[in-house]
């Protein structure tokens, strides 16, 4: 962190109230006691600890139940960081004692804050965005509950018919099928010319092909399992269920891609292969402009895809893949070199870490990597992605 702090204020925060202590430079106590969670308690708190010089606010939570001490110490013109959670923890474990308090966790967030990263200036466009974002998270997290279990209903009473649908369960096609005829039963009891007039209006293409392979399904199965009833009235229900989840998703990823648009930064992100609305904003909120980070290394730890390297005398040696890091940056990250495989210089780079033994996932953490390097220099010289001519892999 910057020098020239005055003090140094770790908030432990919490629901109703947080527990605030304030250190001197020289790591004595200005003030240790808990904290309402308002905002004439915070103002009063941070005009008090001002007289010692300037303050750095540090906090565990910037977002939700942090919210507000966040909001308040920008508007009392102060500085201020964040400790994640699990490296406060961690943090904690060199300081003498095992005790877990609001008291000691505050005193170790405070005591930390020379090694911290400061939280973004205030934008308010990025704190939309920020709801926006973990909105569509639920969403997501929602929609891949309600496609699960739709697949495994469907696996339990017929799974020539899941082999089918389940792949494709997030369609619209697939969706009104089963809403409008259920299961197996219903399917069978609709026919392939009702089917095919339901398909065809969501998939006009591969409607045919989908009803063939419906029809098909369901002539290798001829016995009844049992739950097969229930699972026909609850299967219609979960489809309406998925359908509106992912119709919600579609909306607030075009709220999100015009709140992105108003950013200088969403065409320099956007303008890279694989990264789209919903990975730029992620990555825009994790690491901002880039300034914090001081190498390209550095966003890599953050966002763990650099190898840890492990050395203990002659008995312990090698890389491996890191655990921590920022994991909803690693997951953009992740995501996007998945997505980017169609680009022919991604491509060449997974083939060629393929053609080294990797698997799919570690040849992606490594593509994963190599982007990141790019992405920092996008970020560093605001310009967008200049693809570079791809060397094929001879086999």
């Amino acid at each position: 962190m910057h020098d020239g702090y005055g003090v140094y204020l770790g908030l432990d925060v919490g629901k109703g109230d947080h527990h605030a202590v304030g250190l001197a430079p020289d790591g004595k106590r200005l003030h240790d006691a808990p904290l309402p969670n308002t905002e004439a308690r915070l103002r009063q708190l941070f005009d008090k600890l001002a007289r010692h010089g300037t303050v750095l606010v540090v906090v565990d939570q910037p977002a939700s139940i942090g919210a507000l001490p966040v909001a308040v110490a920008r508007a009392c013109g102060h500085q201020v960081a964040y400790l994640p959670g699990l490296a406060m923890r961690r943090i904690a474990d060199l300081h003498p004692g095992t005790a877990k308090t609001d008291a000691r966790d505050a005193y170790v967030i405070a005591d930390a804050a020379r090694t911290l990263r400061r939280v973004d200036v205030g934008d308010e466009a990025l704190a939309e965005l920020e709801v926006l974002v973990g909105f569509d998270d639920d969403l997501a997290g929602e929609a891949t509950r309600i496609s699960n279990r739709i697949r495994g209903l469907l696996t339990q009473i017929h799974p020539a018919l899941e082999r089918v649908l389940g792949p494709k369960v997030h369609h619209k096609a697939v969706l009104e099928l089963l809403s409008r005829c259920g299961g197996p039963a219903g399917l069978r009891k609709a026919g392939r010319r009702k089917l095919l007039s339901i398909a065809a209006v969501h998939a006009p293409r591969m409607g045919e092909r989908l009803v063939d392979q419906i029809m098909t399904a369901l002539d290798e199965q001829t016995v009844t399992v049992p739950g097969t009833s229930a699972a026909e009235t609850i299967l219609p229900r979960l489809a309406d269920s998925l359908r509106d989840t992912l119709r919600q998703r579609d909306q607030v990823a075009g709220e999100v891609e015009r709140m992105l648009d108003a950013h200088p930064l969403a065409p320099v992100l956007t303008s890279m292969p694989g990264i789209g609305v919903r990975t730029a904003a992620r990555i825009l909120l994790e690491v901002g402009d880039g300034t914090a980070f001081p190498t390209p290394g550095h966003l890599a730890a953050y966002a763990g895809l650099a190898p840890v390297t492990r050395r203990s005398g002659s008995s312990i040696r090698g890389e491996h893949p890191p655990r921590g890091g920022n994991k909803n940056l690693k997951r953009a990250f992740f995501l996007a070199a998945f997505a980017a495989l169609a680009d022919p210089v991604s491509r060449t780079y997974y083939d060629r870490k393929r053609a080294e033994g990797k698997r799919h996932n570690a040849a992606l953490i490594c593509l994963a990597r190599r982007r990141c390097d790019v992405l920092y220099a996008m970020l560093r010289d605001k310009i967008p992605y200049q693809p570079r001519p791809a060397t094929p892999i001879a086999a």
